[in-house]
């Protein structure tokens, strides 16, 4: 079965503007729909799950006040241990409008356990980290769970996930001096 490298309508994965599922779908090769903060009860059973950020997972945020449908972004660095880089859409405003694809931009753990619970993002529109910290349900692994239905592939994550020179100085310089 052929997985999509780029979101209907997209000439590369990083033209997309549009919602964030598609687009997780699209650069993560993971096969799940519906609303972001659905996707972690939909990957029980059928791929791997856990509270740690690997290349390639998908991060999902849980629904809260100022995410009603959650979030889903895909890991394309890991830069120490409370550091990671999304490659995402629909976050920050580019352009004044929503919707826009954003490659290697700055995760933060910010939860108390160091257990990527909670998490704060770069945001566009303030140079810089968001101010809101968001809550997440955990990370949703490329592999199949051991029980899944054989219909469940082993996804591969799009060639264009991370950037040829991400810039780790500056996402540690977002995580730790700002804060």
């Amino acid at each position: 079965m052929a997985i999509p490298t780029r979101p209907v309508g997209a000439s590369s994965l990083l033209d997309y503007v549009g919602q964030c599922v598609p687009f997780a779908r699209a650069a993560s090769g993971i096969q799940i729909y519906g609303d972001a903060w659905t996707w972690w009860g939909q990957a029980e059973d059928r791929y791997q799950r856990g509270h740690t950020p690997r290349i390639g997972s998908v991060i999902v945020f849980a629904r809260s006040p100022k995410l009603r449908l959650g979030h889903v972004a895909v890991i394309s660095r890991i830069v120490d241990s409370r550091v990671a880089m999304v490659t995402h859409a629909n976050w920050s405003r580019i352009d004044g409008e929503r919707g826009h694809a954003e490659q290697d931009v700055t995760l933060y753990d910010v939860s108390p356990g160091n257990d990527w619970s909670q998490v704060r993002v770069w945001y566009r529109d303030m140079d810089g980290l968001g101010g809101s910290t968001y809550p997440v349900s955990g990370f949703i692994y490329p592999a199949p769970a051991g029980d899944a239905p054989a219909t469940v592939h082993k996804a591969r994550a799009a060639a264009e996930l991370t950037g040829r020179d991400p810039d780790f100085v500056a996402a540690l310089i977002d995580a730790y001096a700002r804060n």
